[in-house]
């Protein structure tokens, strides 16, 4: 997906958000290089990367005081915020739903706080109800969506991620 949409790129500052295990811290990493910095921030602790520029915190997506926390880690405003958040499935689709979206929702909240202008955010959602209305929040803050399909997610599997390409300045909110 990386590749093909090249959100992320050498250099640049990305925050991960949902970053346990550290699957993507990895993968993220290794496109940045040594001049990007990556921040992952989970409610578990993340295994410990060994490179300098790549660093976790435990933190609370919902908390407010999260968000601040990121802002003072971060040398500069992200390139790029990645939330692979998911909550705790409980096997009731219409609130297992229901909470992802949330989740998806505090996520963007976090970006556009975090990001430079014209920054890029990706997030996982479960298909359904509720995916409309967040597009439509998406489409208010960025330049660009696309829905993305990953290749290493099921067939049947409701999980499909957002891309919000460039993040607009206030004045051109509409």
């Amino acid at each position: 997906m990386v590749k093909r949409y090249r959100f992320i790129k050498s250099g640049d500052v990305v925050v991960d958000l949902g970053a346990a295990p550290g699957g993507w811290l990895q993968a993220v990493r290794k496109i940045v290089g040594e001049d990007g910095v990556v921040l992952g921030v989970d409610l578990k602790q993340v295994q410990p990367i060994d490179f300098s520029n790549v660093h976790s915190i435990i933190g609370d997506i919902t908390d407010a005081k999260t968000t601040e926390f990121i802002r003072e880690l971060l040398p500069r405003p992200a390139d790029i915020v990645v939330s692979d958040v998911s909550p705790n499935v409980s096997g009731i689709w219409e609130l297992d739903h229901a909470r992802q979206i949330d989740l998806a929702k505090k996520s963007m909240q976090i970006a556009v706080t975090v990001l430079k202008p014209k920054g890029n955010f990706f997030v996982k959602v479960f298909q359904g109800g509720m995916l409309d209305d967040f597009l439509k929040e998406i489409k208010q803050r960025f330049r660009s969506v696309k829905l993305v399909k990953p290749k290493a997610s099921r067939a049947k599997s409701s999980e499909i991620y957002v891309l919000g390409i460039g993040l607009k300045q206030a004045k051109e909110e509409s």
